[in-house]
């Protein structure tokens, strides 16, 4: 089954007390590109995110959010930062003596200056945090896949759909091909049968008959086509990703159909080639957009 590469995920987990938010957003893209927005306090996870990403993940512009919940538990707690306060009331005394001013030290001075009082983040024992982000972000992959899928089940369905109009298109081609030359050696008669008798040469006509047939051949081109069908619709319902190798196969078709179409010497086949091509584009698209 084939899956989309756009999709959102949301997952959330708490471990005594711990608690984490994981946003997963995706996109189209031709590689896997992983970006991670996160808390510093993650940071030495960073590739564990990443490996547990593209474990599931294997194409698409990958953007994570993460966010950490502040609990009863686990928060931030303000500590005095004594070496400062200790400095702050040296240079108040010092101060005071110095210019025989006042001294009123008190604990609302202290307070107010900067950095007097710090906020220490809490003990985390570093299994918790690791398991309450995992957990977190393996819910947010499993909403983004579902939607993926869903995504994909759609797409699978408009392109088998029009797999079957290329292969009804190809044969219409195939059926038509042999009549050109056909119809060629008609009117090449009729041609030479207005110049009278004398320009009739049969061993000519053949000749050039010949050459024409040859020219507008597009058997192999059919031929080839057909093939490539067959290996598209086998991807269809491949469980790994295929984008890359639908992307490939396109271009192909698009070959093939451009070799028909400089071949084919004829308004009727040149419509229907223009119809195939024109139904490859819309594959195309799609599968921009597929894993």
């Amino acid at each position: 089954m084939i899956k989309s590469m756009t999709g959102y995920g949301r997952g959330r987990a708490e471990i005594n007390g711990l608690a984490f938010t994981v946003e997963v957003k995706a996109v189209n893209h031709r590689y896997g590109d992983i970006n991670i927005k996160a808390p510093r306090l993650l940071m030495p996870l960073e590739t564990q995110i990443k490996k547990q990403v593209a474990a599931v993940l294997k194409r698409g512009k990958i953007d994570i959010f993460i966010t950490q919940e502040t609990t009863d538990k686990v928060s931030a707690q303000p500590v005095i930062n004594r070496p400062l306060v200790d400095a702050y009331v040296e240079v108040f005394r010092t101060l005071a003596r110095d210019y025989a001013l006042q001294d009123d030290l008190s604990l609302s001075l202290l307070s107010a200056q900067k950095d007097v009082l710090i906020l220490e983040e809490a003990n985390v024992e570093e299994q918790d945090l690791a398991e309450c982000l995992s957990q977190a972000l393996e819910g947010a992959l499993n909403a983004l896949v579902s939607m993926r899928q869903l995504e994909g089940a759609a797409t699978e369905t408009d392109i088998s759909q029009r797999l079957d109009l290329l292969s009804q298109l190809l044969e219409k081609i195939a059926a038509r091909a042999p009549q050109v030359p056909l119809e060629w050696q008609q009117k090449l008669k009729d041609r030479l049968a207005r110049y009278g008798d004398d320009a009739d040469d049969p061993q000519r006509v053949a000749q050039e008959i010949a050459i024409f047939a040859d020219r507008c051949d597009i058997s192999e081109e059919v031929v080839r086509f057909r093939s490539h069908l067959e290996q598209f619709r086998g991807l269809l319902i491949e469980t790994e990703p295929v984008g890359r190798q639908m992307d490939f196969l396109v271009q192909e078709l698009n070959r093939e159909a451009n070799t028909m179409g400089s071949k084919s010497n004829d308004a009727e086949l040149t419509r229907q080639v223009v119809t195939l091509k024109s139904e490859l584009e819309k594959i195309r698209e799609q599968v921009q957009n597929i894993e």
